[in-house]
């Protein structure tokens, strides 16, 4: 009796641990969106500063981080902006649950981005910056786009060029 209780209790744990341990590499997994799936999550056109500009779709990137959680992005024409902002704003980025970039906690929300030489910086829709990370080259990537995502084991990569970041879900 005390054996069969024994091999219960430890079946028991074992299927817990074995589904944990599925349900993690499961939500570790990002889906790169594409087609129809991208174009109905990003938006046509974003306000930052005071202003909105128009969304270059060719230039937008998406990725699914879990059940409905998702990671957008995309360059803007910044063409009417001032200079001043035209330098440190590019794009934006918007996250439904909270992520960490390079490391760093980035809440829920939407943000303006913009590459600088050896950083990308976050900033909220003010323009004051939250954030400042560090970004990687990949001198392996054969063909970069001006804005994409990849999948990586960790998480995604999102470049801008060969220049990129990691976004991890939480």
């Amino acid at each position: 009796m005390r054996l069969i209780k024994y091999l219960i209790t430890s079946l028991f744990c074992s299927a817990i641990i074995l589904g944990f341990s599925n349900m993690t590499l499961a939500q570790s997994k990002a889906e790169i969106l594409a087609g129809d799936e991208l174009n109905r999550v990003v938006p046509t056109s974003f306000y930052f500063a005071g202003q909105s500009a128009e969304t270059q779709i060719r230039n937008s990137a998406a990725a699914k981080i879990g059940q409905n959680r998702f990671v957008i992005v995309g360059l803007v024409d910044t063409s009417g902006y001032s200079t001043e902002l035209q330098g440190i704003y590019e794009g934006f980025f918007i996250t439904d649950s909270p992520v960490k970039i390079g490391g760093k906690t980035l809440n829920t929300g939407a943000y303006g981005f913009g590459f600088a030489k050896d950083k990308v910086n976050i900033f909220d829709l003010s323009s004051k910056q939250i954030l400042s990370v560090k970004i990687i080259e990949d001198v392996e990537l054969k063909r970069p786009r001006p804005l994409m995502m990849t999948s990586d084991e960790k998480g995604i990569r999102l470049y801008k060029g060969k220049s990129y970041v990691l976004i991890v879900a939480k």
